[in-house]
This record gives structure tokens, C-alpha cells and sequence, in this order.
């Protein structure tokens, strides 16, 4: 078999279009300057963005809108440890992306040499796994291992660090046939007496509560979920990371539980008696105080990752698999076993339903109108109706992050975009340009905070620069608006550094990027300012000022149960 001699950028090049990757978001230096220049006139598109931790940001909102790997690139040294915040955050959400970095050659590893790190050693604790490549005929297996990890099993990042003298040397290249990676297990099926026993819970069960989580987006179940959903005719919520899975107009969908969940969903785990978690993690967010978390339940787990299993609450059935084809296997069984085994406890699920029904009548999550100043939720009601529960919204991180996930309908899987397990300000713009990137069809929404959007002002140039029609919407309060809501109910209102008195006028800082925004303050005049913002061809800025001491009710207060729910601000005593 004949192989064709090129040096190792070009090598790169060929394993990412074997791999299918159309779209690499990136910054360049000096070391990998070798690759850019193999990229000069590739088919591959190259995004710059202007800070490498958005180059990781826009990377997962592009895994993050398709279920493809998403690529970025930075040099070595600073543009390498500069990925790191955007590595965390994909292992935090599980999110499967391929970070390439450029390292110093390897006669000077360990030298000091000018913008070397140990990206390698740094990288260790905050990738699925991580590579240094020194020998230039490693890259191509290294390169699809990496993609093969970073996909399978449970989703993660993965880190390829290449040195200048590797992107330079000549070789032949020969494709990779297969993957060899003996040490790592991927389990799949889920063990067929465990799937069996499960359904024999589940119709055996009084007041279940299916607990759904960013697990069935990843491995592409929502269609699954909706059919168990729909034969077992059980409620259910999905966690921050699984909205959408799904659809919020499903009439069985409760909303988000947690700290910031509905009085529904909350109660409903509370005195379930037994829960079906499905592709969670028990994030403390949701659980609240642990020991006072889903007292009555008995726990079906079912997670891909053997180690989520037992490390927060012990499953009374754990099940390891994916979590589609579990389901799958599981539908098929509890249809099986509904004639006879469902009429049991029928009545009692009837019950348990019109309990959970009068929940979300007595406590609704609904948006907040005022005739003087715009509520925040007013802003986000104005999101949710002109997407129609189709749009792509990337949200920063904070209170307009909540509120999104409180009162934003998603009806399709992926179209909810944030950082979730490491809450890493400035997420929102980035992520944005990635998902616009990878779904140029849809439209796609920039809800960002004050905060976090001051964070990532640089990548207004990058959404110039490509004509990006993402819409930019400002949740401006003034504050690091979560941050002062916990000063204010935790810390005898004592606001320390959390005002933001500082913002530029939207008209001229998009004015200066070439495209249009616009400030509104009034309640009238923000219905047909969104319309504008969302009718315009290009890209849009539109900075509202809500009102600046909102708080985000239900709350669970630290430490607290999740049936011990703040319900809204303290009301005055009447005389």
C-alpha cells in the first residue's frame, strides 16, 4: 500500500478531515505556525476568534448545537494554559471537543523555554485524557484516538499537544485503520436482569418521578425518553443540563428541579417514592441538603460512567450503559409487562399526577410584568415567544441564566446552551458563535448578563468578521446580579464589589464592530426592540436595563432541602 510523504501539519490536517471536522476555531503562535500555514488554502475552515478561551467556548456551543466533536487551537504557553478554563468547563458538562496546542520542539521540553508550559501536566486533572506527541509517525493514531475518546462512552474533552519540530518533520502517512485502546471500557448494553428488574419496579411503584438529565441529549434519547415517558405516563423533570430532552409542551414535563426549580418539580422529587435517573449526576444544585434529598425513593440510576454510580446516592438498581440503549431494552420490556403489571398501582399514579398538576397551578412559573421598569423574566418571555421553543439560546452565567431555564420553552434537544457544572462567566457570546457556526439555519440568541458579557466584548470583532447573525440580548442590572442577590439574602445585604456602574452604549460599540444595537429602559418599548433585534439579517446588540434588584424565586437556600423553598421576596406585615 503506497503512502504519501508530508510533514506533520499536513498529517494533521488529513486525520481531522478523516474525522469529518469542517470547522476549527483558533488562535495562532509562533509554534504553530507550521499548521496555519498547511491551512492557508485547506477546505477546512479556520474561525479566529480574539481570546483562546472563547476558541474552547465556541468549540462546545458548535459540540454542544450537533453532537459532533468540536475542534479548537491554541499555541503553546499562554495560548495553551488560556483553554484551560474552557477544558474544565467541558468536563464538567460532559461535552466532546479536541483541543490541539502547540508545544516548544522537544529538544527544549524542560528547558524554559520561550511560551513553554507543561500543557500537558496542566491539562491532566481537567481532560478525559491528554496526550504529548513526540514522535512525528504517533500523530495520526494519537489524533483518532483522540476523536474516539472524546465521542464514546461518557463525552469529555481531550487534549492533543503537538511540538513545532512534530508539525514540521516529513513522514509517510498511512490511515489509521482501527483503535487499540485496551484499558479503556465503554459499557454499553446495561445488564439485561438489571433492565428487567427495573421494569418490575416501575409499575410496582406509587408516585415515580422520572429524573432526566444532559445524559439523554448526549447520547441522542430524547426520542427514547418520550416513549417511556408516554407508555409509563409518568411526570418528569430535566435537570439545567437536559431541558429540551423533553419537549417543554409535552404535557408529562414538570420543568427544572433545584435550587432554582419549580415548587413542582421539587415536591415531586421529594415525596417521590421512587425516582428513575436518567443520564444525572445528583448535582448538588438539584439535591440540595443530601440526606433530606428524595427521602421515600427507591433510585433506578442508569449512567454510561461507572463512577457517577453511587458516588453522591447510593441506586437501590444501578444500571451502567447508554443510557438510548437502556431505554430502548427498557421500553420493550415495560410494554411487555403493562397489561399485566400496570393496572396495580393505576389509581394511585392517577393520584400522584393530580398531585403534582395542583403543584404547578398553585405555584407556576411565570414572567413578571411592570408598567415602570422591565422585569427581567418580562425580557425572557419575550425570548421564549418569538423562538417558539425552536431557537438556539446560549446563556452566560447567573440570574438571566435561571430565568432562561425557568421560563424558556425548549421543544428540541440542543438548543439549550450554557455552562452548567462550572458556571464560567463569559460563556454566553462565545458558545453562541460556535452554534451559529454549526446551525447557520437556526436563529440564535446571546443571552448574556452584564457581567459575563463584558467578559467576552472581544468576540463582538469575531461575529463581525463572519457576518454572524447571532442575536446579542444584555440582561443589564447593573450587578453581578446572582452574586448580589446572595450578598443581600445571605450577607445582611452588604454588597461588596458587585456593582457594575460602567457599560458602554450599545449604538456605539456595535456602531464600531459595523453592525446595529440599541438600549431600551421602558416596559413599552421592549416587544418591538426584540422584534427588531430578531428581524435584522446580521448580527444585533440589544442592551435592556431590568430591573436592578430582581432576585430569582423559587430558591433553595444553601444547605437547604428541596422542599424548603424560598417562594418569592419577604412580603411586608400588614398592620
Amino acid at each position: 500500500m503506497s503512502t504519501q510523504l508530508m510533514n506533520g501539519a499536513t498529517m494533521l490536517l488529513e486525520c481531522l478531515v478523516r474525522e469529518g471536522v469542517e470547522c476549527i476555531f483558533g488562535y495562532p503562535g509562533g509554534v504553530t505556525l507550521p499548521f496555519y500555514d498547511a491551512l492557508y488554502d485547506h477546505p477546512i475552515r479556520h474561525v479566529l476568534v480574539r481570546h483562546e478561551e472563547n476558541a474552547a467556548f465556541a468549540a462546545e456551543g458548535y459540540a454542544r448545537a450537533t453532537g459532533k466533536v468540536g475542534v479548537c487551537c491554541a499555541t503553546s504557553g499562554p495560548g495553551a494554559t488560556n483553554l484551560v478554563t474552557g477544558l474544565v468547563d467541558a468536563m464538567m458538562d460532559s461535552i466532546p471537543i479536541v483541543a490541539l496546542t502547540g508545544q516548544v520542539s522537544t529538544k527544549l521540553i524542560g528547558s524554559d523555554a520561550f511560551q513553554e508550559a507543561d500543557t500537558f501536566g496542566i491539562t491532566r486533572s481537567c481532560t478525559k485524557h491528554n496526550y504529548l506527541v513526540k514522535k512525528l509517525e504517533d500523530l495520526p493514531a494519537v489524533v483518532h484516538e483522540a476523536f474516539y475518546v472524546a465521542a464514546s462512552g461518557r463525552p469529555g474533552p481531550v487534549l492533543v499537544d503537538i511540538p513545532k519540530d512534530v508539525f514540521q518533520g516529513k513522514g509517510h502517512y498511512q490511515p489509521v485503520g482501527a483503535i487499540h485502546l485496551p484499558g479503556y471500557k465503554v459499557f454499553t448494553e446495561g445488564h439485561a436482569g438489571q433492565i428487567r428488574r427495573a421494569a418490575q419496579m416501575i409499575w410496582e411503584s406509587k408516585k415515580p418521578m422520572v429524573y432526566a438529565g444532559g445524559g439523554i441529549i448526549a447520547a441522542n434519547a430524547s426520542e427514547e425518553l418520550r416513549e417511556f415517558v408516554e407508555l409509563t405516563d409518568f411526570p418528569a423533570v430535566n435537570t439545567l443540563m437536559g431541558l429540551g430532552a423533553l419537549p417543554a409542551e409535552h404535557p408529562n414535563f414538570i420543568s427544572m428541579p433545584g435550587m432554582h426549580g419549580s415548587y413542582a418539580a421539587n415536591m415531586g422529587m421529594y415525596n417521590a417514592d421512587l425516582l428513575i435517573a436518567l443520564g444525572v449526576r445528583f448535582d448538588d444544585r438539584v439535591t440540595g441538603r443530601l440526606a433530606a434529598f428524595a427521602p421515600h425513593a427507591k433510585i433506578i440510576h442508569v449512567d454510561i460512567d461507572p463512577a457517577e454510580i453511587g458516588k453522591i446516592r447510593q441506586p437501590d438498581l444501578p444500571i451502567v450503559g447508554d443510557v438510548k440503549r437502556v431505554l430502548q431494552k427498557l421500553n420493550k420490556l415495560l410494554a411487555e409487562l403493562k397489561p399485566e403489571l400496570e393496572p396495580m398501582y393505576a389509581a394511585a399514579r392517577r393520584e400522584w399526577r393530580n398531585e403534582i398538576q395542583s403543584w404547578k397551578e398553585q405555584y407556576p412559573l411565570a414572567p413578571v410584568y411592570s408598567d415602570t421598569e422591565i422585569k427581567p423574566q418580562h425580557l425572557v418571555a419575550e425570548i421564549d415567544r418569538l423562538s417558539g421553543g425552536r431557537a438556539i439560546v446560549c446563556a452566560d452565567v447567573g440570574q438571566h441564566q435561571m430565568w432562561a431555564a425557568q421560563l424558556v420553552r425548549f421543544n428540541e434537544p440542543r438548543l439549550w446552551i450554557n455552562s452548567g457544572g462550572l458556571g464560567a462567566m463569559g460563556f454566553g457570546l462565545p458558545s453562541a458563535i460556535g452554534a451559529q457556526f454549526a446551525r447557520p439555519d437556526k436563529l440564535v440568541f446571546a443571552l448574556v448578563g452584564d457581567g459575563g458579557f463584558q467578559m467576552s466584548i472581544p468576540e463582538l470583532a469575531t461575529i463581525a468578521a463572519y457576518g454572524l447573525p447571532v442575536k446579542i440580548v444584555v440582561l443589564n442590572n447593573g450587578y453581578l446580579g446572582m452574586v448580589r442577590q446572595w450578598q443581600e439574602l445571605f450577607y445582611n445585604n452588604r454588597l461588596s464589589s458587585v456593582t457594575l456602574d460602567c457599560f458602554p452604549e450599545a449604538e456605539k460599540l456595535a456602531g464600531a464592530y459595523g453592525f446595529k444595537g440599541r438600549t431600551v429602559e421602558k416596559p413599552h418599548e421592549l416587544r418591538a426592540a426584540m422584534e427588531e433585534c430578531v428581524n435584522e439579517p446580521g448580527p444585533y446588540l440589544l442592551n435592556v436595563k431590568v430591573s436592578p434588584y430582581e432576585n430569582v424565586y423559587p430558591m433553595v437556600p444553601a444547605g437547604g432541602a428541596i422542599n424548603e423553598m424560598v417562594m418569592g421576596p419577604p412580603q411586608p406585615v400588614s398592620a
